[in-house]
């Protein structure tokens, strides 16, 4: 952990930053499946273009991050906590009371950890 201390001081990314990225790419990757599956189906399906949007959200995040400076990255990480939470939330409402399929169930296992280091990433910055 002092190694992340040190690297925060200089503004470099940290374990937790990369570990953010794998987590968003995960659920990226998850999100471009779902939506490209629903878009062979039927290409003006909504529901296939807003997994779409996701996965776009999540790389755009992804390069925020690994490509921006320091003050792009306490946006990304800002603004990623209300569009990860939206997500989950939005899979709950959405497909109550049905919830537990294996790949939402294991796309929001991995919302949830990167909700958590949203959150971490933030407090460390604040």
């Amino acid at each position: 952990m002092a190694t992340d201390a040190a690297e925060d001081a200089g503004g470099d990314l940290t374990r937790l930053h990369y570990v953010g990225v794998g987590l968003a790419a995960v659920t990226g990757v998850i999100h471009l499946v779902f939506g490209a599956g629903a878009l062979a189906a039927d290409l003006a399906d909504p529901l296939g273009i807003a997994f779409l949007g996701a996965a776009a959200g999540f790389a755009a995040g992804i390069v925020g991050v690994l490509r921006g400076d320091e003050r792009l990255r306490s946006w990304v990480v800002l603004l990623g906590i209300p569009f990860t939470a939206g997500q989950v939330v939005l899979y709950v409402a959405l497909n109550w009371p049905a919830i537990f399929g294996i790949g939402g169930v294991a796309d929001k296992l991995v919302q949830l950890a990167l909700l958590a280091v949203l959150f971490e990433l933030y407090r460390r910055d604040a």
